[in-house]
């Protein structure tokens, strides 16, 4: 083989041309203790909280403790194949996740990476996932109802665009439930949703997601997902990621409604780390700044004002309780920081009310702004009702010479029991919930058999739907019941009445 002098110096000519004195300067830093998905980092003395770090094998970490002479950092992936001695470099960069109108109807994880098989996501925008909350100024008070499609709670527990409202219960109480209801209720209400599940079971998981499939619900709804497989720094972070997902429509002038199912795991995930990193234990092995956890979390929900474009955020936090001690350490932190609670009982739920809504702990901080007017006449009665029917109830059952007044309460009490009552998957336009609270709230149940009350509620509905529909628009485009709309009803009423039994 003969080497020939031009080819060799047109080669050097060539690599002097193409040669870039550009160097590549990063603060590197060096693993000195690696294991249960934590690293301990000495070196990067320009580390920032909550920076992202690269490792070894294209496995990203957050700088949490930030030590005199270390770096403690969680690893958002798998610890195998890290080493002691392995280098650790700076990105410079917080972590982010993808937003936009390309995350509807698909299923993440707590990165923002794809987990549905449908493709890489096409967006280009990126947001962190800390950011601060809105302030006092850039907010305005929430004045329009959230429908949930849940007679029980738009009635007595309303939930207003842009408020905190906690879903609270033992486990099997139908939490879950009530916010998936919601998001397949705001099906053509421009509402856009985001469903977290933290620490779910990934079964679990999946049957949500196919009922929201099922629905048509998925069009609107962006799913994020941390299993209980998942390491607890994805959990950690995968409520964050979903808000900030939220957070980018709200800020654009949408209404978006996001659930957190739910908080407990997730605080027992923050406990993990604070504990694995040698943060010191307060009480219950949580960390000082556990408060600090949700609050910054939740803070995030806002109403905006129409200066800042008038978007809304609304939250639906899940706190799990144990033998229904709503007294425990994180129920009442969250408590604090929401609007309101809805508290869901294990003994109503097993005597068949579902949802299980007890109407005595369950209480709306926005109350009445958060509804329509129609719905606001009814409301007021009806509570009153029924708290007066629970309490006789109790006494009831000791006594066996009861007045008349009392009879008829207990027997409107069980009929507001009844009505009040609601098939799964089922939610009902608020213009049906005005109409049947209307018929209940002014005693037409009272010659209905108990055992028929939902029987003729069914069919009281479609009758109207068929024959009267212009009462429902009239109520669903004003919001109001007017005199004359009010002598509608009571003609309609008496007209099915009298062609219908059911005492």
């Amino acid at each position: 083989m003969i080497v020939k002098p031009e080819e060799i110096s047109r080669v050097i000519k060539q690599q002097i041309k193409e040669y870039s004195a550009a160097l590549d300067v990063t603060d590197a830093g060096t693993i000195i203790q690696v294991g249960d998905g934590i690293a301990r980092v000495y070196g990067l003395k320009n580390a920032m909280s909550g920076e992202l770090l690269e490792f070894p094998g294209g496995v990203y970490g957050i700088a949490l403790n930030l030590d005199a002479d270390s770096i403690g950092a969680v690893l958002m992936g798998s610890d195998a194949g890290i080493k002691e001695g392995d280098p650790v470099k700076l990105t410079g960069r917080m972590a982010e996740v993808p937003v936009g109108d390309a995350m509807l109807g698909r299923v993440i994880n707590a990165l923002g990476q794809p987990i549905d098989n449908k493709g890489v996501i096409a967006t280009d925008s990126y947001r962190k996932i800390e950011s601060e909350a809105p302030s006092v100024i850039m907010r305005k008070e929430v004045s329009s109802p959230l429908q949930t499609g849940i007679k029980a709670v738009d009635a007595m527990v309303p939930i207003g665009k842009g408020q905190r409202e906690l879903i609270i219960g033992d486990r099997q109480t139908g939490k879950t439930a009530i916010c998936i209801d919601t998001i397949i209720n705001q099906k053509d209400k421009d509402v856009l949703c985001v469903y977290v599940a933290i620490g779910q079971k990934a079964s679990t998981v999946a049957r949500i997601i196919n009922v929201l499939r099922e629905y048509g619900a998925m069009e609107y709804t962006t799913v994020v997902v941390s299993t209980a497989s998942d390491s607890a720094s994805l959990q950690y972070i995968a409520p964050y990621a979903g808000c900030a997902i939220a957070e980018e429509w709200m800020n654009k002038g949408r209404d978006v409604l996001i659930v957190y199912d739910d908080l407990s795991k997730h605080a027992v995930a923050y406990r993990t780390l604070s504990l694995l990193l040698r943060r010191p234990p307060g009480r219950e092995a949580y960390p000082g700044d556990i408060f600090y956890l949700h609050s910054r979390l939740l803070e995030r929900a806002a109403c905006l004002n129409d200066e800042y474009g008038g978007g809304t955020l609304t939250a639906l936090p899940i706190i799990e309780t144990q033998e229904g001690d709503i007294s425990a350490y994180i129920p009442t932190n969250v408590i604090s920081i929401t609007d309101g609670q809805i508290y869901l009982e294990s003994e109503l739920f097993n005597d068949g009310v579902r949802p299980a809504i007890n109407p005595g702990f369950s209480v709306s901080r926005v109350g009445g702004s958060a509804q329509i007017k129609a719905m606001k006449k009814i409301a007021g009665p009806l509570r009153i009702e029924f708290a007066q029917y629970r309490e006789l109830a109790a006494f009831a059952q000791f006594g066996s010479d009861l007045s008349q007044d009392t009879l008829e309460r207990l027997a409107q009490g069980e009929r507001i029991m009844e009505i009040l009552k609601q098939q799964q998957y089922h939610p009902m336009p608020v213009e049906y919930q005005v109409l049947i609270l209307y018929v209940l709230i002014n005693r037409y149940l009272t010659d209905v058999k108990l055992s028929r009350i939902r029987e003729f509620q069914k069919d009281f509905l479609t009758y109207v739907h068929e024959n009267r529909q212009d009462i429902l628009d009239e109520i669903r485009d004003t919001g109001d019941i007017s005199e004359e709309l009010e002598e509608k009803i009571r003609e309609v009423i008496l007209e099915f009445n009298g062609n219908h039994d059911y005492s």
